[in-house]
């Protein structure tokens, strides 16, 4: 017989409810109502336990502080830290850096990914490509940002199904030649696997729809500086290739953080692409 044993360490217990962390109200003392990076720490080697951002650290970590579902994690937390930046998008770049750098215990999002993957498209078939075999930066012609190869082939099935695509012409399932598919009798195909419609008006279809996930090339020669200003200081954010390199005071300090960038990072890309495209950010070459 098993027995289901309940945790009894004070960090685990879910016997325990909320109750308000009165040991870190010193913390929070001198915290700044300015944008950056707040770090909650752990009593072991002082080891981070959440890492967030905010335009106004002061009021999103007293925001934690009230929160109930994160009782666990304020139990844990010996101290808090945060790191000034001069606006949001240095704040969004540091925090996406630093989770990927030292893999907080409570974040659940922005941790790296081991293999990225995007959809192609070879002789008019979708193809899964990896970022270890394809710069995403540069290559031209590829949709979405998948975690896995099984995302992507799971978000292929869903925009099958609603713009009433073939599996089979897709690759995704196997027929006899001329003849309809499962689906194509259930009419959630539109039967190019049978000759009702055209391949070149599938095709055509498919790309429509895959064109609204297109990733979108660096559009630059070379590493750029994104500057943020405030009433008092600027900062430069040094990116190539949508690859996150640093941060800086200065164009000169900034020049000297131009180095190749190492691959293509998915969050650099989610982070810049909307604010570069879109000309509202002042950038530098470097």
């Amino acid at each position: 017989m098993r027995f289901n044993r309940q945790r009894t360490h004070p960090d685990f217990d879910t016997r325990l409810g909320y109750e308000y962390p009165s040991h870190l109200r010193s913390a929070i003392q001198d915290l700044p109502s300015t944008p950056g990076v707040y770090i909650f720490h752990g009593a072991e080697g002082d080891l981070p336990l959440y890492i967030g951002k905010s335009i106004n650290i002061r009021n999103r970590v007293l925001s934690h502080l009230r929160t109930e579902d994160e009782a666990r994690m304020l139990r844990q937390t010996q101290r808090i830290s945060c790191i000034q930046t001069v606006g949001e998008i240095g704040a969004l770049l540091l925090e996406a850096q630093l989770i990927k750098q030292q893999h907080p215990l409570f974040n659940q999002k922005l941790r790296r990914t081991r293999q990225m993957c995007s959809l192609t498209l070879r002789e008019h078939r979708p193809e899964v490509v990896y970022s270890k075999d394809v710069n995403f930066a540069t290559q031209t012609g590829l949709f979405g940002l998948y975690a896995s190869k099984r995302s992507a082939i799971e978000a292929l099935r869903t925009l099958a199904d609603e713009q009433r695509l073939c599996l089979s012409v897709l690759g995704l399932e196997k027929t006899t030649k001329q003849s309809p598919c499962f689906r194509a009798m259930l009419k959630r195909c539109a039967g190019a696997c049978c000759g009702e419609e055209s391949l070149h008006a599938h095709h055509a279809r498919l790309l429509a729809a895959l064109e609204e996930q297109r990733l979108v090339c660096w559009p630059y020669p070379g590493a750029i500086g994104l500057v943020e200003r405030n009433a008092n200081e600027m900062q430069v954010h040094v990116v190539h290739h949508w690859f996150y390199l640093g941060s800086a005071s200065d164009l000169e300090q900034a020049k000297r953080l131009n180095t190749v960038a190492p691959d293509f990072d998915s969050d650099g890309y989610k982070i810049l692409c909307k604010p570069l495209l879109s000309g509202d950010v002042e950038v530098v070459s470097l």
